[in-house]
């Protein structure tokens, strides 16, 4: 009777138990505007983070543009100002050959018209120091040639008058520098017709 009693009571716990659980209310929070505004706050949070995260990516992205467009500029205006270089040394060294030519062709003119040769020596060569002397002296077209120089006329010491002729180059002997040395005067010394103090070793003389 006594087990009988006890195992009823028993049943009668463990359905009061049963009860009292399935009776406990559930964490439902979705009523609670607190628990949903925390949630809004933490969400708006990470959003601001990561919009924050790519402004600094596009603002690093922005300065190495402007670097490097820095750079091309400062490249772009060195070598713009290399070439205006260049072509300013271009024109000046033009201008000094255009200059030099001139005063050649004016002391070729002026010595030329001074002679009082009117044999005609034709059209100047590249090598014109032969032809300067014809303009001097006379002769043909063969006397061109400095070294064909050294068969006219008749041979002679060092002179003022006497034409001295080197292998390459042929002047004339105009008077003595206080050196000691003979002043020649020759076309085509330097791109022109000077007069100046040579040694005239090894040299050939010649007299008209």
């Amino acid at each position: 009777m006594r087990k009988t009693a006890f195992a009823v009571a028993a049943t009668l716990l463990v359905f009061a138990g049963a009860t009292t659980v399935n009776a406990s209310p559930s964490r439902d929070d979705s009523w609670n505007p607190v628990v949903h505004q925390s949630t809004s706050v933490a969400e708006a949070g990470r959003a601001t983070k990561q919009r924050a995260k790519r402004e600094r990516y596009a603002s690093r992205e922005r300065a190495k543009k402007v670097r490097y467009a820095a750079r091309r500029y400062e490249s772009d205006a060195s070598d713009a100002s290399e070439r205006r270089a260049t072509r300013q040394r271009a024109r000046g060294q033009r201008a000094r050959y255009a200059a030099r030519r001139a005063e050649a062709r004016r002391y070729a003119s002026e010595s030329y018209s001074s002679s009082g040769y009117s044999g005609g020596a034709g059209p100047r060569p590249r090598a014109w120091c032969g032809w300067w002397m014809r303009t001097q002296r006379g002769g043909g077209a063969h006397l061109n040639l400095a070294w064909n120089w050294s068969k006219w006329g008749s041979p002679s010491s060092p002179q003022v008058g006497a034409v001295v002729v080197w292998r390459h180059h042929v002047g004339e002997i105009v008077g003595r520098a206080p050196n000691g040395q003979w002043l020649v005067r020759s076309g085509n010394d330097g791109g022109a017709v000077r007069t100046r103090a040579r040694s005239v070793a090894g040299a050939v003389f010649r007299m008209g």
